[in-house]
Formats: C-alpha cells, structure tokens, sequence
C-alpha cells in the first residue's frame, strides 16, 4: 500500500503522514501481537516509529525498555527492516533510582541514548526526543547534551514532546545563540477532545518550521466510540492499565467529553465514515501537523485510523467539527 509522505518538518527526510507509536507493546500487547501491529503498519506503507525508553505505557522501572526491545528484536528478524524505517525513541523519564536515573542532565542523556540503542539493536536513532521538560537542568546543559549525540551520530535530528510554548521557544533561541543543533519536531497531545496547542504551540511550530507528531488523537479510544457514559472503564484498555489508568481517566473520563463523543458520532454516522477515522483526518487537517501517532492494542485496530490518510475531510464537515469542540480549545477546558 502506498501512503503519502511529506517531509520532517524543514529537515530533509521524508516520513509517511501517519507514524505508529508503540507505548502498548510489552504490557498491553504482548511481544508476537506486537510484532503483528507492526507488519501491519509496515505493510500499510507506514514507515514512521516512534517508541520510548520508559514504555510500556503502565508499566514501571521494572518494565521500563521492554518496548524498545521489542522493536529491536522485530527490526533484527529481517534483512533491511532498520534501515526502511524511520525510528524515533524519547528519554526523560524515571529510569532507575538513582537520582540521576531521569530528566534531561548531561549524566541522564548520554546514558539514556546508549542504554536506547543497545536496546533497539542499533547504531542509531532519526529522531531523539524529549519526552519531557526538565526544569532542575540548566537548559544550556540539554542543549548541548543533545548536540554532542547528533554530532557522534548517535542520533540524527532532535526534538521534545510534552512542551509549553514558551520554553519551546526559548530553546529554539538558545540553540541559534549557541550554534548548536536545534529541535526539529514536537511531540503533543491532540485531539477533539483537546486543542488547546492550537492557541500557541502550533502556530509556533508553523513559523519555526517544526515537524508536528500528535499522540491521543483518539482520546485514549475515547474518540472510538467504544467507551460508554455510566459504564465503567473496559478491562484492558487505557482507562485500566496499570500506572496509566488514573492519568487516562483524569484526562477524559468525564461526563462532557462523552456528551461530545455523542455529538461526534452523529456526525460520523450522517458522513457515513468510522467516528476513528474522522477523529485522526481532522488532526491530519490542520496546516501544522505532520504525522499522527496511531496506537493500537490489536492490529485490526489500525484499519479505521489508517483509512484517515485517504479520506478527504468535507470543509463544511469541518466547520461542523471545529464547532462541536470549540470549548477544549480554551486552556481552562475539563480541569
């Protein structure tokens, strides 16, 4: 299958429009249906990764790398898999117990890109990124942190997730002074259910030239339509996933958000389209974004939001939509 691409925000390389995230392998998934999701994103003609040190999702510093060896182990069961694909891994969270185990230091860095790579069963990374601000180290320290591992080529390009605008910025600027290299990408939340990156963080993104990755573009699969008001959260699922599930139920597990949810799903049904597939084509919809994260538990999971990348998004439908979540666009929105 043939999947448009586009380039990594003003770098030179090219990725697919949709990236597969990887946090549900090795707690959620286990390692042969992991590795089930990934032919089959592959094989949809997805060649975008993206993992982390601290996943599985749910897990603990028991479980934190399982993921990055199982992505390891898939890209060394065949010929050529590693260097077909576009691999981005993240480092900033807790990974051991020592104090120095975690953030964004010097110390952490270099070692947390080492400690990545023997994991992933590779010389290098496309893109290592924050996965987190770390506001105990000196930004300076970071950005030189990061600049020493392009420069031994460790990594190719570097970029943050989880960042306010303003710090973004500021980085961005520190690393013009400095010389040294600069953030090509960021990492945020996004969705339906949540927009408030629109009022700052895209609209630097767009000025700046970054690359724009959004993780949740189905809520958690709230955006699914699977999740009922007044039920309780399905076994299984993020809402219920180890140390996950209380960030995932504070995030979206409120009345409003399935009131939304039903209004959402009307307008699916009346477009004659999966609520998935139109909640992942409205990411993809605005000028900034690059590629949307796709997470899936099953690979059967990823038919509907694969299918974003050739729906062609109605403008009026998306007014409608725009409409219908103006209020998550607001920084006070669901608190």
């Amino acid at each position: 299958m043939t999947l448009a691409t586009t380039r990594l925000g003003r770098t030179g390389l090219t990725v697919s429009r949709l990236a597969l995230g990887t946090m549900t392998f090795g707690l959620q998934t286990d390692e042969a249906l992991s590795q089930r999701i990934l032919d089959t994103a592959i094989g949809a003609g997805i060649n975008f990764l993206d993992t982390a040190d601290v996943y599985p999702l749910g897990g603990d510093t028991g479980s934190a790398g399982r993921t990055e060896e199982i992505v390891g182990r898939w890209m060394q069961a065949s010929p050529g898999r590693r260097g077909s694909v576009v691999l981005a891994t993240k480092a900033w969270g807790v990974m051991g117990p020592n104090p120095w185990d975690r953030g964004a230091s010097r110390r952490h860095l270099l070692d947390a890109i080492d400690a990545s790579l023997r994991r992933l069963q590779t010389d290098y990374v496309d893109l290592y990124q924050l996965h987190g601000d770390d506001p105990d180290t000196p930004l300076d320290e970071t950005l030189e942190a990061l600049d020493t591992i392009v420069r031994s080529g460790r990594a190719r390009y570097i970029g943050v997730s989880n960042f306010l605008a303003y710090r973004l910025a500021r980085a961005l600027g520190r690393s013009e002074a400095l010389r040294i290299a600069k953030f090509v990408s960021v990492q945020p939340r996004y969705s339906l259910l949540f927009r408030e990156i629109e009022r700052e963080l895209l609209p630097l993104a767009l000025e700046d030239g970054l690359a724009v990755i959004p993780y949740n573009p189905l809520a958690g699969g709230l955006l699914t339509g699977k999740h009922r008001k007044g039920a309780p959260p399905a076994e299984g699922t993020r809402f219920t996933l180890g140390t996950a599930a209380g960030r995932y139920q504070e995030r979206y597990w409120a009345d409003r958000y399935f009131d939304t949810v039903t209004a959402l799903e009307g307008l699916a049904q009346q477009a004659g389209v999966p609520l998935a597939t139109l909640a992942v084509a409205w990411v993809m919809a605005h000028p900034a974004v690059t590629a949307p994260l796709l997470g899936a538990s099953r690979p059967e999971q990823l038919a509907d939001t694969i299918a974003a990348a050739s729906y062609v998004l109605d403008p009026a439908l998306k007014q409608q939509l725009d409409a219908l979540t103006h209020e998550y666009r607001r920084g006070d929105a669901a608190r």
